[in-house]
């Protein structure tokens, strides 16, 4: 059981149907309803008449409520008393699709790790929609993630831009294509390809530009991070944002380099992604600060001399 079910189920009470109790939470409607369904399984009782007119509290669920509510309000007096100095304020959880890792997010972890030693800090590698989920119901404090421009942030969230870039194809720093000035799409055709699975920005990507024909061999993987270790290890070539790879440990190695990929005019820009009204705290705060003083710093510095 968790504090968010019990919150769903006092707000579809008081705004008394799902779809302003899901507005009110800044969660989709399936979302709030599963939420519900489980607590519902959990509990073994019906707590949601849900009928063609919308969904309503059920008589068990009127039972229940008080509980309910009591605690909720232990759990807001409990977290009132903790103030900044308990746990939940000390563990930042950040969420990302595992872009720019190594010049952008571990630096930066590094030095908030030597500042405040007493923070902990959660690194998610999860899909784009995965961490607005989790943004939403408050399971993540920040989100990492890609858009396109016109991308705008789901209700209830804000965006700050950090970098931008050209899409780029990323090869083993032996291949052929290194060769090249740029590579055409009609050339990936016939070689092995790695694609960020379903749920990742550049997985959009891959379908305006491949369409309905993708290379002849190609594997599919979670981020940025495996998908260039496997261009290393020779499982194929991708694409990514240019400012995923200049700098990353893997290029410094000597192992992946890049190439522009002709035709795609598309930047992709990285932003740090928030609560719009969540709860903020120093260690959150500084967080934000670092991220973007470093995001500044590496726009000015020419690719090739980036380090971590």
């Amino acid at each position: 059981m968790r504090v968010e079910q019990l919150e769903c189920l006092v707000a579809v009470t008081r705004h008394g149907s799902l779809r302003r109790a899901s507005e009110h939470l800044h969660l989709s409607q399936p979302a709030l309803s599963e939420s519900i369904t489980r607590l519902e399984r959990e509990l073994g009782v019906l707590l949601l008449d849900r009928r063609r007119s919308g969904a309503r509290i059920s008589r068990d669920g009127r039972e229940l409520l008080p509980y309910v509510e009591a605690v909720l309000e232990s759990v807001s007096r409990l977290r009132k008393a903790a103030g900044d100095t308990d746990l939940a304020s000390r563990l930042l959880r950040v969420g990302t699709v595992s872009t720019a890792t190594s010049t952008l997010l571990n630096p930066v972890l590094r030095t908030l790790a030597e500042e405040r030693p007493e923070s902990r800090i959660e690194v998610v590698n999860a899909r784009q929609e995965e961490i607005n989920e989790g943004l939403r119901r408050g399971s993540l404090d920040v989100g990492l993630v890609n858009v396109l421009a016109g991308d705008d942030p789901p209700a209830g969230l804000v965006d700050v831009p950090l970098l931008t870039g050209p899409v780029v194809v990323v090869m083993p720093a032996d291949h052929a294509f290194t060769a090249r000035e740029e590579v055409a799409v009609s050339e990936l055709l016939d070689e092995p390809f790695v694609a960020m699975r379903e749920g990742y920005l550049m997985h959009r990507l891959a379908l305006r530009v491949f369409g309905t024909h993708w290379p002849r061999a190609w594997a599919s993987t979670d981020g940025a991070e495996l998908g260039k270790a496997m261009v290393a290890d020779g499982a194929g070539l991708t694409f990514l944002p240019r400012f995923s790879v200049d700098g990353d440990a893997l290029q410094r190695a000597g192992a992946i380099t890049h190439r522009p990929l002709a035709g795609l005019d598309e930047e992709v820009h990285l932003v740090v992604r928030t609560r719009a009204q969540g709860r903020r705290t120093a260690p959150l705060d500084r967080l934000l600060t670092l991220l973007q003083t470093r995001a500044a710093g590496l726009r000015e510095v020419p690719a090739a001399d980036r380090i971590a």
